[in-house]
């Protein structure tokens, strides 16, 4: 009964849930030492010092100092959905580790609807934001709530049309097929509007600078989360960098063939080592690129999506249609 039970579908599950639980952890804490270090050198600074060498653990001390922290309600808040918009917004987060295609047997679930899967979840962290936003009863956060509604409303069409220009290619909503079509060249030569379109797209929709309308310090204190302390704030956090991580991740699975190597020459070297090494040097695009920009306006961001970036990926997603009727 054991070996039928380690040898199941529930096992791989869990021990998949297990390790993704440790990696988005440690991704975490990695993510925000880099942005430090990448901010610090940006800026002629060395970033942190003086924690562990080269100051690699001061992003551990920062999460130990949270743990100790007092969660504070503030008097007028939703108590309900204040606690609860931290978790809600760090759990569809996990659900997109389940299709990511990692290796060519490094797949948890390998889903026919992998794609869908990942945009359909990502539509709660809008939710979660909003309730925390709400819940606060404060009109920074609530104003910040707003805002990024508005900014995720409008920078998802571009993003889902640039998606379904590689999956009108491939003829298939599974990550693994769309990664095995890209064995001799990846989509990004084939694709490079539509590559541009989600990489914009996805910074804003993870709202990193230039795009953190809903978070800016200077206008807002620090928009939906400003009344959250603690773990509270942690998760919100944790939420934000994991889902930096996901979103370069799907741009390695649709644009920059995943686990391949360039022109399909793998020189020896793991299908996962691939995919991490493109993973996270598309996030260091995103961190080089906040560092780099100033914040734009509300309403220069949403004239750029609306008059821009749709009708851009509108047309680039009928060019595709027509070439692939007509091959």
């Amino acid at each position: 009964m054991t070996e039928g039970f380690l040898g199941s579908e529930w096992f791989r599950l869990i021990l998949g849930l297990l390790i993704v639980l440790g990696f988005s952890q440690l991704n975490a804490l990695f993510l925000v030492w880099l942005e430090r270090k990448v901010a610090g050198h940006i800026q002629l600074r060395p970033g942190p010092m003086e924690v562990g060498p080269h100051g690699i653990l001061q992003t551990i001390m920062d999460g130990v100092k949270l743990v100790g922290k007092e969660l504070i309600l503030p008097l007028k808040a939703d108590r309900k959905l204040f606690f609860l918009a931290p978790v809600l917004v760090f759990t569809p987060v996990l659900v997109g580790f389940l299709v990511l295609p990692f290796g060519p047997s490094m797949i948890i679930r390998d889903m026919n609807l992998g794609v869908l899967l990942i945009f359909a979840f990502s539509t709660f962290t809008v939710l979660a934001i909003l309730a925390g936003g709400w819940a606060s009863n404060n009109k920074y956060a609530l104003l910040g709530a707003v805002r990024s509604v508005a900014q995720n409303v409008a920078y998802e069409i571009p993003l889902l049309l640039a998606v379904m220009s590689v999956v009108l290619m491939v003829n298939s909503l599974s990550f693994s097929e769309i990664v095995r079509s890209q064995r001799t060249i990846w989509f990004i030569f084939v694709q490079p509007l539509a590559g541009l379109i989600y990489l914009i797209s996805a910074t804003a929709e993870t709202n990193r600078a230039p795009f953190d309308i809903p978070e800016a310090e200077s206008e807002l204190v620090a928009g939906f989360h400003t009344e959250y302390s603690g773990m509270g704030f942690g998760l919100f956090f944790l939420a934000e960098y994991t889902n930096m991580f996901i979103v370069c991740a799907v741009a390695a699975s649709l644009f920059f063939g995943g686990w391949n190597g360039p022109f399909g020459i793998s020189l020896g070297i793991p299908g996962v080592f691939w995919f991490l090494f493109k993973t996270y040097m598309l996030i260091f695009i995103i961190m080089w690129v906040r560092w780099t920009f100033p914040r734009v306006r509300f309403d220069q961001l949403m004239n750029f999506s609306w008059k821009v970036m749709i009708p851009l990926s509108l047309a680039n997603l009928v060019v595709t249609a027509i070439v692939v009727k007509l091959i």
